[in-house]
This record gives C-alpha cells, sequence and structure tokens, in this order.
C-alpha cells in the first residue's frame, strides 16, 4: 500500500469525507455521482472536510474491489470507480478516482446530482435537474441541439422578412455559398437544416428559428435566447441595449452598434496611412460569430458584446466542450456545440469556414504588439473572452510590416506568439516556448531554429542549456538597438559572478556543479571555469575527473 499525497484543501474535482462513523453507502454513492456528472475527480475516503486524516473505519474492507463493486451495484448506469488504499502518516485511507461521465449518473434509488463551485466559491452538490440534460450531452457532442425540431413550432413561425435578410447575405457576401442563391425555399430550408421531415410534414429546427424566426416565436419557444451590447466607461454604462431578433437580424445590428465604438488609430509608414481599429474587423466578426454559434441554447443567460475602456469582453451560456480547454485552444480541431449553426454560419460566410477563428483573433491582435486574447476567466458554464484594445505597439507594426513585406506574406500565429513572448520575456528556453505554443517541445525547437535561420531571433547555448532572443535586426527594427547588447554582454558576466558567489558559500565547484548551476552543457562549463583560471579568477586543483576550482586565497577571505 503506498504513501499517499494528498490535496491541501477540496475543489471541483477533488472532494474530502471523513470515515469515522464510519460512511454509510447511501452518502458515498451521492457524493461520487456529484463527481462523475461534473468533471470527475477524486474522493478522498477517510479525510475530514478541513484536510486532517483520521483514517478508514476498521470495518472498512482490506480491497478495494468490493467498493467498487457496491458503487457499480448502486448506480445507473453503473459508475465504474477505481479505489487506491493508501496510507499517509500511518492511517489507513480510500483514493476513489471517478471519471467524467458523458451519460447522466443516478443512483438506483433516483437521486441525480452534480458538483458545482457554488457563490461562495467551495464545491457543492446540487440537484441535477432534467432540463440541464441536453446541455450535459451537447457537452460530449453526443446531440446537436440546433439540429433538432421544437416541439411547438411551426412554419407560421418564420418570419419573411428574416427570410428575405437570410437570401441576402447569401447573395451578397462574398465568402457565402453560391450554391444555395438559386434554391426554393423548401430546398434551402433543407440545405441548412432549418426544417426536418416528421411522418411527411416540415417541422422547424431550433437553428431554422434561431436565423428566421419571428422574434414572438423567439421570446416564446427559445426563451434563452438573448444578445446584449454594452459600452462602459468605467462605472458608467454608456449603452445597454439587447435583442432576442434572429440571428441574422442580430449580427447586423451588433455590427452596426460596433461600428461607433470601434475607433481607428492612424500612422503613416512610408507614402501610406494605415488605420488599425481598437478591434481588427475579421477578428471582431469571429469572436461575436463564435459566441453566437457556441452558447449554449439550454442555458438562461444573455450572450454579452461588453466594450470596456481597454478591452473587449465577450461571453457566452455553456462552457467549453469536451476535449478543448484553455491548454489547446490553438491547437484542438473545431468541436462545435451545435454543429448545424456553425455549419450555417460557414456556408453563410459569417465565420471562418477553416473552423480556425480562434487563429485569426490571436493573429489580429498580436500582428499590432497587443497582448494575445484572454480566455482565463471563462469557467465550466461560460466562455469568456478579453480582447486589448489599448494602442497598438506602432514600433512592433512597423517591424512585422517589414517583415511581412520582406517574407511576401502574412507572418503565422505561431511566428507572432513566439516574437510576443521574446519581447515581453527577453530570453526563453524551448520548453518555455512550447508551453506559448501549447504544442511539443520538439516542434517548439523546429519553430525556433527556423526562425533563427531566417534572421528573426538568435540562439545562444547549446543542448538543454539553448535558449532564444530576438535577433539584433529585430531589435534594431523596434528601435532598442542597445537591448540586444545588453541581453548577450550581460549573461557571461551575470554567470562568472553566480560562480563566484557560489564559492564563497561552498569554498570549490566542479565543472558539473557549474553546469547545473548555468545551465550550461558541460563542454561550455569548461570552456568557461578555463577562461576564469587565465584572468586569475579562480583557481584549478587537480586534472580531468578529479579537478575542482577555488577562489585565490586573497579572494576567498
Amino acid at each position: 500500500m503506498k504513501q499517499a499525497v494528498i490535496p491541501e484543501k477540496e475543489a471541483l474535482e477533488v472532494e474530502f469525507k471523513s470515515d469515522r462513523d464510519p460512511l454509510n453507502d447511501d452518502d458515498l454513492v451521492e457524493a461520487l455521482i456529484c463527481l462523475a456528472n461534473a468533471q470527475g475527480g477524486t474522493l478522498y475516503l477517510g479525510v475530514e472536510n478541513d484536510g486532517s486524516v483520521t483514517g478508514l473505519h476498521p470495518t472498512r474492507p482490506q480491497q478495494g474491489t468490493s467498493l467498487s463493486a457496491m458503487v457499480a451495484n448502486r448506480t445507473a448506469p453503473s459508475l465504474s470507480v477505481q479505489v487506491q488504499l493508501q496510507f499517509h502518516h500511518h492511517q489507513r485511507i480510500a483514493a476513489i478516482a471517478v471519471p467524467r461521465s458523458p451519460d447522466v449518473i443516478a443512483r438506483t434509488d433516483g437521486l441525480v446530482k452534480r458538483r458545482r463551485i457554488g457563490g461562495n466559491g467551495q464545491p457543492e452538490c446540487v440537484p441535477f435537474l432534467p432540463h440541464e440534460y441536453p446541455s450535459r450531452r451537447a457537452d460530449f457532442r453526443l446531440i446537436d441541439m440546433s439540429a433538432e425540431p421544437l416541439a411547438d413550432a411551426t412554419l407560421t413561425d418564420f418570419d419573411p422578412l428574416q427570410r428575405a435578410r437570410l437570401r441576402s447575405v447569401i447573395a451578397n457576401n462574398p465568402r457565402s455559398d453560391k450554391s444555395l442563391v438559386d434554391l426554393s425555399d423548401e430546398q434551402l430550408d433543407g440545405a441548412l437544416s432549418l426544417t426536418v421531415s416528421r411522418n411527411g410534414e416540415r417541422k422547424p429546427t431550433l437553428l431554422g428559428l434561431l436565423l428566421i424566426g419571428r422574434t414572438e416565436s423567439l421570446r416564446l419557444l427559445v426563451p434563452t435566447h438573448e444578445v446584449l451590447f454594452q459600452v462602459l466607461d468605467g462605472t458608467q454604462v454608456k449603452v445597454n441595449e439587447g435583442s432576442r431578433a434572429a440571428l441574422i437580424e442580430i449580427v447586423e445590428w451588433l455590427d452596426l452598434l460596433s461600428r461607433g465604438v470601434n475607433t481607428e488609430q492612424e500612422f503613416n509608414e512610408g507614402l501610406f496611412r494605415i488605420g488599425i481599429a481598437r478591434v481588427e474587423v475579421d477578428a471582431l466578426r469571429e469572436a461575436i460569430n463564435n459566441a453566437l454559434v457556441h452558447r449554449d441554447y439550454a442555458r438562461r443567460g444573455p450572450v454579452r458584446v461588453c466594450w470596456q475602456k481597454n478591452d473587449l469582453i465577450v461571453s457566452n451560456p455553456g462552457g467549453f466542450v469536451e476535449g478543448v480547454s484553455l491548454a489547446n485552444l490553438l491547437t484542438t480541431e473545431p468541436r462545435p456545440r451545435n454543429p448545424a449553426l456553425a455549419d450555417a454560419f460557414k456556408r453563410l460566410g459569417l465565420v471562418d469556414r477553416t473552423g480556425r477563428g480562434v487563429d485569426m483573433i490571436y493573429t489580429s491582435l498580436l500582428r499590432f504588439g497587443r497582448p494575445a486574447p484572454d480566455y482565463s476567466q471563462s469557467m465550466l458554464d461560460l466562455v469568456k473572452l478579453s480582447i486589448s484594445t489599448e494602442p497598438a505597439d506602432l514600433a512592433f507594426v512597423r517591424m512585422v510590416l517589414h517583415e511581412e513585406a520582406r517574407q511576401n506574406g502574412g507572418l503565422p500565429v505561431e511566428t507572432l506568439l513566439i516574437l510576443t513572448a521574446l519581447r515581453e520575456a527577453r530570453r526563453l528556453s524551448a520548453t518555455d516556448i512550447a508551453r506559448q505554443l501549447q504544442s511539443s517541445v520538439p516542434q517548439a525547437t523546429g519553430l525556433m531554429e527556423a526562425l533563427a535561420e531566417s534572421g528573426l531571433v538568435r540562439a545562444h547555448g547549446s543542448g538543454r542549456s539553448r535558449q532564444f532572443t530576438l535577433s539584433p535586426a529585430v531589435y534594431r527594427n523596434l528601435g532598442q538597438k542597445a537591448e540586444y547588447v545588453r541581453q548577450a554582454a550581460f549573461e557571461p558576466i551575470q554567470r562568472v559572478q553566480m560562480i563566484k558567489s557560489y564559492l564563497r558559500e561552498n569554498g570549490q565547484i566542479r565543472r558539473q556543479e557549474v553546469a547545473d548551476l548555468c545551465q550550461l552543457a558541460p563542454r561550455e562549463a569548461g570552456a568557461l571555469l578555463e577562461r576564469m583560471v587565465k584572468n586569475g579568477d579562480i583557481v584549478l586543483h587537480g586534472v580531468r575527473k578529479t579537478a575542482y576550482y577555488t577562489l585565490p586565497s586573497k579572494a576567498a577571505v
């Protein structure tokens, strides 16, 4: 039985349960289904709410298989958990690993609950209500709610004016699918999944109502649908408007309102005047329309577009779907919550047809020297995007324009991420870059070496100690000619001082210790030590494997 490592406190995916009494099976199964119906996680049985370990009750079996079998027998569908019996300071506990379940798990007596973070910031177990089940299935992409027919909807709920708007978008948007232009209404409805056939009768889908439904019908049949547009100046609300109209109308409405806020910053580059919007128009369209497409239409709450002094906030009900997280936004394949709605927006030319709208948002910000888009405030039931609207870094813009002209094409988002990261952190390893790119270290290394060959970055060192900075040419284009000199010259001086400080504390040092201390390859550490010996900074004792170094006798005093 191995020694347990227990988290410091409870969290959404961590639950503590005391077993001193002992804990009865009903309460244990209830806690486990709460985890399974949320994000999954681990329940530590034999641990108090405050994290203190009191251990399992003596009557608990010595094997975890009986506990696993009890849980499977008391849940429907059967929940399979992994039980590990562990020791913690001589106390026996059980760590029960619970998978996140795509199916709604119930106790066999019908109890259904889920875990969430309550209003006080602490995890809690609450009833899992039937109207919330579709959201759960949509998160796992088991159903496409947008393609489902609405039980009480009829073709009379379609608005002829909204249909005319739809046809206008198809005809006039250069990015739309022109094969839709000449279709009849019935053919168009079928092609875009606005209706489905049930017993020989055409029934409107959720998508159909959302795209061309009457506002009154949407209020009645899709009460969760709402969009808010706000403009804030500090705490003062300058604009606060809402709409429950069809999405085709809302897209036009949001575009019109945003034009009055999305002002431009102008600068001259040679003979050309260049205007830089607070948010580049294509990126703004992607951010807003993605929120409309990917929102959870089973959850209450509006899609919110809020212009603030230094940023634009776009949020929508419904968290990231299964398989999408903050750690893979740039690399994961597109996984829409509402595939039929996403496909319709692509065919209408309202979003990027490749499904890489997130890349476009990143590129539009980084290209103008602004911070990357921030999704960090997203939660389980909400995606929240923050886009910086601060003035562009004109020196960075000029550098990017110069490089794009030299390469005769736009810079990839990966290159912009690397240049931005190095501008902020000055010096990074391939491992650091891999985190920025959400990629593997070998992939990041390959990109960095390619950028070094192109002259955008400069490599320093070799092996695991290899690090990268912006190149002298980039610093020159940024108007920071002295910065590279400081970056390149400071490091050797710093290493010498680190070695001397180590010797003052420890008396002697060997080559491998220098390599570890200064993050150098052994060969580079040897060369540095040799230079320091020649300069009289240190003294060599012994040869080869027995060699070590000390400070000169006067310096050591």
